[in-house]
C-alpha cells in the first residue's frame, strides 16, 4: 500500500510540476498560446517580410501583393496597440512621407519601386515612434549589404547563393558585381524594429 501511495504521489507532483512549468511558458510566450488577431497579425507581418527578403535576394523583385498585405494586415494589428485617430493618421503620414522620398530616390534609380513600396508598408508599422529607427537601421543594414556586395568573396557567395535557389547569374549595374537587394535590408530593419517589444 505505500509502495502504491509513493507512485501516486509521485505521478501527482510530477503532473503539477509539468502543469506548473507550462504555465510559466505561456506567460512568457510573447504571443501566447492563444490564437488572438494581434497574434496572427504579427506573424503574418514576419512572414511576408521574410518572403519580400527572399524574392529580392533571389529575383530583385518584390512582389506588389506582399506590401498590399502589410497595408491590409496593419488595421488588425493596430486595433490592439493602442488604437486611436491620431496614431493612425500619423501612421500614415509617415508611410506617404516615406513613399515620396522614396519616390524620388527611386526617380534617381538608387531604389527599386518594389523597395520604395516595402519600406512605406513597414513604416506604416512602426509608427511615427520608431520611423527614425526604421529609416536609420535600414540605412545601415543597406550600407552593410552593398559593402559586402562590392567584396569579392560577398559577391561569390551571393551568386552561389543564387545559384542554389535556381536563378542565373545577375547583369552588373553602377559598377557593382551585383545589384544590391535593398528588400533585405528593409526586411531586416522592419523585423527588428517592429518585433523586438515582443522579446522584451
Amino acid at each position: 500500500m505505500s509502495d502504491r501511495f509513493y507512485v501516486e504521489s509521485s505521478a501527482a507532483a510530477d503532473a503539477r510540476g509539468c502543469r506548473n512549468a507550462c504555465g510559466r511558458l505561456v506567460e512568457y510566450w510573447p504571443f501566447t498560446m492563444s490564437l488572438n488577431p494581434q497574434a496572427i497579425a504579427v506573424t503574418a507581418f514576419g512572414v511576408v517580410m521574410a518572403a519580400a527578403a527572399v524574392e529580392d535576394f533571389r529575383r530583385l523583385v518584390i512582389p506588389n501583393l506582399l506590401p498590399i498585405l502589410l497595408v491590409v494586415l496593419w488595421p488588425v494589428y493596430f486595433a490592439f496597440v493602442g488604437p486611436s485617430l491620431y496614431g493612425a493618421l500619423a501612421s500614415v503620414g509617415c508611410a506617404l512621407a516615406v513613399f515620396i522620398g522614396g519616390a524620388i530616390l527611386f526617380a534617381r534609380g538608387y531604389l527599386g519601386g518594389g523597395d520604395v513600396k516595402l519600406l512605406s508598408a513597414a513604416t506604416l508599422w512602426a509608427g511615427p515612434a520608431e520611423t527614425p529607427e526604421l529609416l536609420l537601421l535600414t540605412a545601415v543594414l543597406g550600407g552593410v549589404l552593398a559593402l559586402f556586395f562590392l567584396m569579392p568573396f560577398g559577391m561569390q557567395i551571393a551568386a552561389a547563393a543564387r545559384g542554389m535557389l535556381g536563378q542565373p547569374p545577375i547583369a552588373t549595374e553602377r559598377g557593382l558585381a551585383m545589384p544590391v537587394p535593398y528588400g533585405v535590408a528593409i526586411a531586416g530593419a522592419a523585423l527588428i524594429v517592429t518585433l523586438h517589444p515582443y522579446f522584451d
